[in-house]
């Protein structure tokens, strides 16, 4: 049973993969049609075409690796200065800028001159550039705010899940107390595992962060309302200082660090708890921002990646994951022994983050990602406009070509970035909990 799950878990995620790709290249496609230029081609993966269908002016189908797809538009870059593709030259970066060039106006018909790429206005390259990423986007925050206002998060709550019995410093590694350690506030005041904490000092708690907040910011006698059987109760601790661990401005606590607050001294139950629209929108923010930080600080994780492949090294919990290891997830997760709901809703957010770093990479300003074009585009407007603000000529389309030997470069170091990530996952995987 445990095989038959993970080979479904990954299948699922198969699925979900293509589905994410054919998402993202239908924004590319739907809005180059949109400004009227040709599409020959929208491929779902890489390699030889397993099936196709031409429909209209456009074949669509599905190649045999899914590592990604393409939709190929006529006239990606504008002819040589001359005004047409230049002549092949012995240099292999001037080899490399006409091979693009060339690629580019393959399959050139009577009539395209006007339905090129290059020829809409930087504003509308943009928009088709930035329409597949953006999908991808779309469909991360869908998932993402379905399973939050519908299913929600592990949460902790204002309800006491136990009660400490005296007073333990967090940085010290014991549970047990000691002979001579201070009788814990809450203990001492009687509070009651299964007690819900309705009011801190008089004032109403909302939720888990509140509450915490006030404890930490009180020393000496308080007053803790609780609900217990039905009645309200209130409890007069005398709160004492304490080490605890130290929290961020975001509420999260940061891991090895401990600051002298307020300690009442009891655990909070954790809940599933759904979401509002406000906080599911709130934390998807929080999502893309942690993301973006995450792929910013790439380079910087490759040495532990690195150790963790070929030395004796640890695979963080953070660690790049790939194709195949956000697979190997997906076959985890449908093994995980939790409610069928927890599931689902773990696998769909598996495929939400997916869908999120797809957005985030493709919008790195690098050719030969989405984000390199839009570059380019934005580029050339800023360009065209100072020319026009000085009075000058036009210089003309910017050509993107020129800089596909920097592309190449970049692609090389992304394929050298995913075969070690592959190679991770394959003898170092990141293992859920």
């Amino acid at each position: 049973m445990t095989v038959l799950l993970t080979i479904l878990g990954i299948a699922l995620f198969a699925a979900g993969l293509l589905v994410s790709i054919a998402w993202h290249e239908l924004g590319h496609l739907s809005t180059a049609k949109l400004f009227g230029i040709r599409v020959p081609q929208y491929m779902v993966g890489f390699g030889p075409t397993l099936w196709s269908r031409t429909k209209g002016e456009t074949e669509y189908g599905v190649k045999a690796i899914p590592m990604g797809g393409y939709i190929r538009m006529i006239g990606m870059f504008p002819p040589g200065a001359d005004g047409r593709l230049e002549a092949r030259s012995t240099s292999p970066w001037r080899s490399m800028i006409e091979d693009a060039r060339s690629a580019a106006y393959e399959e050139l018909r009577p009539g395209d001159e006007k339905r090129l790429f290059y020829t809409r206005k930087p504003w509308k390259r943009v928009i088709v550039m930035f329409a597949g990423p953006f999908m991808n986007l779309v469909l991360a925050v869908a998932i993402f705010l379905g399973v939050a206002m519908s299913f929600g998060f592990a949460t902790q709550t204002t309800e006491v899940a136990g009660v400490q019995k005296c007073v333990i410093a967090q940085s010290e590694n014991r549970d047990r107390c000691a002979t001579g350690d201070r009788v814990a506030p809450a203990h001492a005041a009687g509070l009651r595992v299964g007690d819900r904490i309705v009011a801190f000092n008089g004032e109403p708690v909302a939720d888990w962060p509140e509450l915490s907040a006030r404890i930490r910011d009180t020393i000496g006698p308080a007053t803790v309302t609780v609900e217990r059987g039905g009645e309200r109760l209130d409890l007069h601790p005398v709160l004492e200082r304490n080490m605890v661990v130290k929290k961020d401005a975001d509420g999260e606590v940061v891991p090895d660090e401990y600051v002298p607050a307020g300690y009442l001294g009891f655990a909070a139950k954790t809940e599933i708890v759904p979401l509002t629209f406000g906080q599911s929108v709130d934390r998807m923010g929080d999502m893309i921002a942690d993301g973006a930080h995450a792929v910013v600080a790439l380079p910087g994780k490759i040495p532990d990646l690195w150790d963790a492949t070929f030395g004796d090294g640890e695979r963080k919990a953070d660690s790049p994951v790939g194709i195949v290891g956000a697979a190997r997830i997906s076959g985890e997760v449908m093994n995980l022994d939790v409610p069928t709901q927890n599931i689902v809703a773990t696998f769909l957010l598996v495929l939400a983050t997916f869908n999120l770093s797809l957005f985030l990479f493709n919008m790195l300003p690098l050719l030969p990602l989405d984000g390199g074009h839009i570059a380019g585009a934005l580029w050339e407007s800023a360009r065209r406009n100072l020319a026009r603000l000085l009075r000058r000529p036009d210089p003309g389309p910017f050509d993107v070509a020129k800089l596909m030997p920097v592309a190449y470069v970049v692609a090389g170091l992304f394929v050298c970035f995913t075969v070690l990530v592959l190679l991770a996952d394959i003898v170092n995987p990141v293992k859920i909990s």
